[in-house]
């Protein structure tokens, strides 16, 4: 089929998710209408059901529904709201403190849930209460609370990571150690945002009350659940004794027994987390076999290889592609659902870069950057949503304009990123 057609069905799969119909349904409608074009009725009845076979038994992808478990169990059992109290014992007195460790106890719980909506679920109640009741500025604490619940798309163990290894067929091990550093870059440029913010405008981020010492000592104890959770997953996977789906599993049995053992997890709260685990893993599997199936469609009208042919004989920088790529994904994250943007984009812009001599894990990491940043910018921004439904006296635009500061901040650490992408690629290279 003529690579024109390619683009016409993918205009015809935007139109349908401009007018609502659900991502993966317009994907599957477009990639089943193509494939019957090009090879009659029982081309598409065999893609897809090569596909729901071949992604249904694909091992790694195992790793998708424990990481989404383990999230909700954290959520259930309250595990966060020790790393929050810890967190802000220690720093609640500087300029912006309940702001820096609200930014901190994001982290700490990306580390232990594989990022997503769920962290400014479970961070709002208890982080937005305190910074109100110490006067900070309804738009610092929104926005921090906003994009504090992005990294742990990047700080592993990552859901998307696990998505664009399995896709891109790269190690979801080397993946999860390649986002340990920019994670923790990522955190200190939002922890310096809030302390220049303070520091400039006092009235936005007053002081929190400093405890004693003899108190903050004691506090430390409260991170050894989360502690022991994270080492046991990434650590397992760090030392070879864990696959990364077998991490997953060591990782939910490990939330499982601390929960139990600190008596927080009741039969009720178990089977809200497995129900919550069944509907988020099938509507994201549902989406990565409609991009298989869309993939597939795409590869036979040969667009791909003419995109990328064409960007070779621009013979473009590659700085300056990425450039470009960046722009778009900003764009698409106006428009698109962040599962919906990296499934639509990786089997198209994957072989672009590589052919411009990036290194895939690299890419896998700027990728997630860019989630990150779908999540907090409008209309689409879903933890802005989410924080809204938890605070609904603070209107959207003021969350959204929260976020603006920490937007600008993620751009310059992902410059960082590109100039210098040994930041990425150094630890995995060692280990891998």
């Amino acid at each position: 089929m003529d690579p024109i057609a390619g683009v016409i069905f993918l205009v015809f799969m935007l139109v349908l998710i401009a007018i609502g119909v659900p991502i993966a349904f317009a994907m599957l409608a477009t990639a089943s209408i193509g494939l019957y074009l090009i090879g009659g009725l029982a081309y598409p009845e065999t893609q897809l059901v090569l596909n729901l076979w071949d992604g249904g038994t694909d091992f790694v992808l195992t790793a998708l529904p424990l990481y989404i478990l383990m999230g909700e169990l954290v959520f259930r059992s309250n595990l966060a709201t020790d790393l929050y109290e810890c967190v802000y014992k220690w720093l609640g007195w500087l300029p912006g403190g309940l702001a820096i460790a609200s930014t901190l106890a994001a982290a700490g719980f990306g580390a232990v849930s594989g990022g997503g909506a769920i962290a400014v679920a479970t961070l709002a109640p208890m982080c937005m209460p305190e910074m109100r009741r110490y006067g900070y500025s309804d738009r610092l604490s929104a926005g921090t609370v906003a994009i504090g619940g992005t990294l742990g798309c990047l700080i592993p163990p990552s859901l998307f990571l696990v998505v664009y290894g399995t896709w891109t067929e790269t190690s979801i091990g080397a993946l999860f150690i390649a986002g340990i550093i920019p994670g923790l870059i990522m955190t200190a440029a939002y922890v310096a945002t809030i302390l220049f913010k303070c520091i400039r405008y006092p009235e936005i981020g007053p002081r929190g009350p400093s405890f004693p010492f003899a108190d903050r000592a004691a506090s430390l104890g409260k991170l050894l659940p989360m502690l022991s959770i994270f080492l046991l997953v990434i650590g397992g996977i760090y030392l070879g004794v864990f696959d990364p789906s077998e991490a997953a599993a060591a990782g939910v049995g490990g939330v499982i027994l601390v929960a139990l053992a600190m008596r927080r997890l009741s039969w009720a709260a178990f089977a809200l987390a497995l129900r919550n685990t069944v509907h988020i893993s099938a509507m994201i599997f549902l989406i990565i076999f409609a991009g298989h199936m869309m993939g597939r469609f795409v590869a036979l009208t040969n667009l791909t290889d003419v995109i990328v042919g064409g960007f070779e004989s621009l013979a473009i920088p590659p700085l300056v592609m990425i450039a470009l790529i960046t722009v778009l994904y900003l764009i698409l994250g106006m428009v698109l659902d962040v599962w919906g943007m990296i499934i639509l984009t990786i089997p198209i812009l994957f072989p672009v870069v590589i052919k411009l001599g990036f290194d895939p894990i690299w890419f896998g990491v700027y990728v997630v950057v860019m989630i990150e940043l779908a999540l907090v910018t409008p209309p689409v921004g879903v933890n802005v949503y989410v924080l809204a439904k938890v605070v609904p006296d603070i209107p959207l635009v003021e969350i959204f304009k929260g976020a603006v500061p920490f937007v600008f901040a993620t751009l310059i650490t992902l410059a960082l990123f590109c100039v210098f992408p040994g930041i990425v690629t150094w630890l995995p290279s060692r280990l891998y």
